[in-house]
Order: structure tokens, then sequence, then C-alpha cells
């Protein structure tokens, strides 16, 4: 069935239950006009060039990103984002350089996503905010850097407390979890 014999069907059918329908009350009383009810609740953002420059590489992130402490079994406190998925520098980065040196262009960000945020990243409990910050990626979205280290997450992770990034030697450098101190656990 094409759109117009569908939108025929549906306007016979409504043309069919307005005739089948029973008539409307008298109205007993006149009531005074009303006014539209106001909304209290803000707009809806509803800009489609604005979703087209969502990021389209890391996390999808919907506000700020949290940076909590777990403990690991194997590697004691490291830090993970949100969700419980745990967080990863890469020794490839340069501390304090403001840049990244995981990108697109040779698979990197897809197999190691930036952890990315709408804004200043969050502390959790065991967090140190002063070592919290971001860097803008070449796309333009913010990634989170704790004590100067861009920080990643891993896709073979697939559930909270995995680490079965660590210690990997992958584009071109070693990949380690974090401490909640900001350093590299190197065991």
């Amino acid at each position: 069935m094409n759109h117009k014999t569908i939108l025929g069907a549906v306007f016979v059918l409504a043309l069919i239950l307005t005739a089948c329908a029973p008539a409307p009350a008298e109205p007993t009383a006149t009531l005074p006009p009303t006014e539209p009810p106001v909304s209290t609740e803000p707009p809806v953002a509803t800009d489609t060039a604005a979703a087209a420059e969502t990021p389209t590489v890391g996390v999808p992130v919907t506000g700020e990103a949290t940076i909590n402490v777990s403990e690991s079994t194997e590697f004691g406190p490291i830090l993970v984002d949100g969700e419980g998925m745990s967080l990863y520098v890469f020794m490839a980065d340069t501390q304090n350089s403001g840049t990244s040196t995981c990108g697109d262009d040779d698979g990197c960000a897809t197999e190691w996503p930036p952890l990315i945020s709408q804004g200043s990243p969050v502390a959790g409990e065991g967090v140190d905010a002063t070592l919290l910050g971001t860097i803008t990626r070449d796309d333009g979205s913010l990634q989170v850097t704790y004590n100067g280290w861009p920080l990643y997450l891993f896709e073979e992770d697939t559930a909270a407390g995995d680490t079965n990034g660590q210690g990997l030697e992958e584009f071109g450098g070693l990949w380690f979890l974090v401490s909640p101190e900001g350093e590299a656990i190197q065991q």
C-alpha cells in the first residue's frame, strides 16, 4: 500500500466515526473562555544542527562526567567513570600537554574511547577535584583529564570492574589504570 491509499483509508474511517458518533449534549451553562495552560517546564531544544555536532568518538555523554574511586581486587583503588568502568592513561600522551595522541585516524579512539564530558567533570568520593580537568579534542569534544593525563576507557571492558586493558601495549604506548593520586598503576 502506498501512503496516499493509507491516508485515504484513515480519512474515510475518520468520517465514518464522526458521522456515527452521538451528538454532543446541550450545555447547561455558559462557561467563560479558558486560557491555555502555562508550562512550567523549560522548552526542549529541537535543533537538529546541534545534534549533528555531538561528538562521535568516545562514550556518549548526557552531561558532566563523574569520576569515582573503586577497589580492584588485583590493583587496589582505581579511578572509574560514573558507571563503574575502569579508566586508563596512555603513556604515549604527555602529562599536562593539553592534547591526546589517541585519535580516530588509526582506530585508537575506537578501541580506547576518550572519557568525554559536557562541561566540568564531577569528583566523586575519594577523587581529588583539584586534579580534574579537560582538554579539547580535535572534534571539539571535551576529554576529561586527571593529574594532567587524558583519561580513556577500554572497549574490551564490558562490565564494571573489568581491567582488561591494564598493561597492554598498543598504538605506540602502554596503557595503565589510574590511582586516586593520579599516577599510572604500573603493576
